[in-house]
């Protein structure tokens, strides 16, 4: 995949997150970019994802896969919206997935902040691979500010 000039916030844990959370580490997720309610993140192309359909090509990946990528990248796009990133905590309230072709080949997921408030953050995520567009989702997310 093309790889996006790599830009960060304060939070340059993020790595390590990964390294540590052993189903992200698992996947082999690799975050390309991070930014102010931006994220972007990627995962390769592994034959052990896929749901075996026998389709010519790449068997097009497992949902649920797709579906950690977008609640994932959704919690790196918030994370950018606190001041100290690397010990903020969130959680999945509401995770909404639009399956809108099999998803092959690398896989991307580009999430984006529309609010984060004081205790509710919403994204908008886009996953691509090698056949364009292949799922869209939207999360919403309790975010537990200081003082909470």
């Amino acid at each position: 995949m093309a790889q996006e000039p790599s830009q960060s916030t304060d939070w340059p844990e993020w790595g390590s997150f990964v390294d540590q959370h052993g189903y992200l580490s698992w996947l082999d997720v690799s975050v390309v970019r991070l930014e102010d309610g931006t994220a972007v993140l990627e995962v390769e192309h592994n034959e052990e994802f896929e749901n075996p359909v026998g389709s010519d090509g790449y068997d097009p990946v497992h949902g649920g896969i797709v579906a950690t990528l977008i609640d994932t990248a959704s919690a790196f796009a918030l994370r950018t919206t606190f001041d100290e990133p690397a010990t903020a905590r969130l959680t999945t309230t509401d995770l909404n997935v639009s399956y809108l072709r099999p998803a092959t080949g690398d896989l991307r997921a580009r999430a984006e902040v529309i609010r984060a408030g004081g205790t509710t953050g919403v994204t908008d995520v886009s996953v691509t691979g090698a056949d364009g567009e292949a799922a869209v989702g939207r999360t919403t997310y309790r975010l537990f500010r200081p003082g909470d």
